[in-house]
């Protein structure tokens, strides 16, 4: 069992001299990784609300303690390397991301360099709206027998985005 529980988040990170460096990121404590979880739950809560983006759900210092607890040890070291704010925040929440929902979306949010509508389903009335469009461009069958002239044709795959 003890394969599927990761002690330590390792991201590359870019430093401003252009070389890449490992950092690894220890676990938090219980106590530490539920107030991570708290935090993020309540800014989740905000949103599902409609409290606009712009609206502060942390202030300068709660955000600070909540990248040094996400980052525990490595908060220092990462500090200490000069990153810029962007940079580091990325990091940061990459870490957070690891604590409240696991290493997938931490993968998934660190590989969308931090943009979440690249990261999270969009909201339900987005998905509905996004149904109704294609529903009504969606072009009618003429036959239901499933029956057609034409030759069934292999799809080509699709080229992956790099």
């Amino acid at each position: 069992m003890e394969e599927f529980q990761d002690d330590a988040l390792t991201l590359p990170v870019r430093l401003p001299n252009g070389k890449v460096k490992e950092f690894r990121i220890p676990s938090p404590s219980a106590e530490d990784g539920l107030r991570v979880q708290k935090l993020m739950e309540q800014s989740a809560r905000m949103a599902e609300a409609g409290t606009p983006m712009e609206t502060e759900v942390l202030d300068d210092a709660q955000e600070l303690d909540l990248f040094q607890t996400a980052l525990g040890a490595a908060y220092d070291e990462l500090y200490a390397a000069g990153l810029d704010w962007s940079r580091f925040r990325h990091v940061a929440m990459t870490a957070v991301m690891w604590i409240t929902a696991g290493l997938e979306m931490a993968e998934k949010y660190w590989e969308a360099e931090g943009d979440p509508s690249r990261v999270a389903p969009p909201n339900r009335a987005a998905r509905r709206q996004a149904s109704s469009a294609a529903a009504s461009t969606t072009k009618r069958r003429g036959s239901t027998s499933g029956t057609s002239t034409r030759k069934a044709t292999a799809r080509a795959p699709r080229a992956a985005k790099t």
